[in-house]
């Protein structure tokens, strides 16, 4: 599965290979037959074009003898496409998901005549190119959107004490426009003054993947902050028994959670502000941040080159990275007034929907030429049965 995740769905090498000797009796798939996976992660598929192994968790499709000359194996490759949505609604369950194999060697593929199969590959694959530069350039144009977003988010959040190298590397990703109105607020004077002088640091309790349920006290985990949760969240997907409320510690509204430890110096420190009008538990890896500053721009303010340049120095290099409460409480951020506050963080909401937000902007945009292109797709692969 790492293949396909990493190097596409039409593979001539893989990442790992086996010795010889490692081969059950001297035989391997033949060149190109599909590889679909039917067990763990369903819903994939891949062409292989030289003779192959794979692990259990796929099925090897080849042609027998007879459709050689009847079937074109670019073609079985987009139906698969058909095939995975078949074995994502058709699965059992028991210590992990497998395919109905039963009904999976009942599945029909339609055979058109071989000159019909060669022209919707062509078609296919000048689709799936033209998707694939469209998606490159949107990507590239999504990149640069959140380049600019942090160099305005950084001169915003800094008020001139960004470090020369960092905003003279940003500033060129940055437009004329967002970079005149950054060097203007940065201009202003604010104090700065260390965390631990405007609030206080309070550790979290431990809490094991045991005892998390699909229902209970809300929770957060550090590692929610690395994957569903954003810069601010008002609710949360993990949840932990209610029988342990008493044992737990609780952000409240307008309380920042921070990540204490990561596999990077990067994920150590990212942060949410916790919106939600019900407290939360959080885990014993995470720091809850008491102020009354406005939860979003202290937030914000933990994304930036400025808070990171200062955390860094920190951060314990072991296996896993970790940073102390007395640490965190010695970096300074700036304090302007709670209205310059509120209008910083007005601007950067925009800036963060525009970039990240899947509903608008460029992701959406993004989703819906990938939708459009399996659109089209789907609709060349129907065929409708003869007598």
């Amino acid at each position: 599965m790492e293949d396909i995740r990493e190097n596409g769905r039409i593979l001539s090498e893989s990442l790992q290979q086996i010795t010889d000797d490692a081969v059950k009796g001297g035989k391997l798939f033949p060149a190109n037959s599909l590889l679909v996976a039917t067990s763990a992660t369903i819903g994939e598929h891949a062409l292989i074009t030289v003779p192959h192994l794979s692990n259990q968790r796929f099925t090897s499709l080849a042609l027998k003898p007879e459709f050689e000359e009847r079937i074109d194996m670019k073609f079985a490759f987009y139906y698969c496409f058909v095939l995975d949505d078949w074995c994502r609604n058709n699965t059992t369950t028991s210590s992990f998901s497998s395919v109905d194999m039963t009904g999976f060697k009942k599945f029909r593929f339609p055979v058109p005549p071989l000159k019909i199969q060669i022209e919707i590959v062509k078609v296919l694959d000048t689709f799936t190119e033209l998707e694939a530069e469209l998606e490159a350039e949107l990507e590239a144009e999504l990149e640069a959107r959140r380049q600019q977003y942090k160099y305005y988010r950084d001169a915003l959040l800094t008020f001139g004490e960004q470090t020369d190298s960092a905003s003279k590397q940003a500033s060129k990703q940055a437009s004329k426009q967002a970079s005149k109105q950054a060097s203007k607020q940065a201009s202003k004077s604010i104090g700065w003054m260390a965390m631990g002088a405007i609030g206080s640091f309070i550790r979290g309790r431990r809490f094991t993947k045991t005892d998390l349920m699909d229902r209970g006290i809300p929770a957060i985990h550090y590692g929610d902050i690395y994957t569903t949760l954003g810069t601010s969240a008002s609710s949360t997907t993990s949840h932990v028994r209610p029988d342990m409320a008493g044992k737990l510690r609780f952000a409240h509204h307008g309380d920042v959670v921070i990540a204490a430890v990561g596999e990077t110096v990067e994920d150590v420190g990212k942060a949410v502000a916790w919106l939600g009008e019900e407290d939360v538990a959080i885990h014993d890896d995470c720091f809850l941040f008491r102020h009354e500053m406005n939860p979003k721009f202290v937030s914000y303010f933990l994304q930036t080159h400025a808070f990171h340049s200062q955390k860094n120095r920190y951060v314990a290099r072991a296996k896993v990275k970790r940073l102390s409460s007395e640490n965190l409480a010695r970096i300074r951020m700036p304090v302007p007034s709670a209205e310059e506050q509120e209008r910083i963080v007005s601007i950067l909401d925009k800036f963060d929907a525009l970039v990240n937000n899947l509903s608008s902007g460029l992701p959406a945009e993004i989703a819906a030429r990938r939708r459009q292109y399996e659109h089209y797709r789907d609709r060349l692969l129907t065929f409708r049965e003869a007598a």
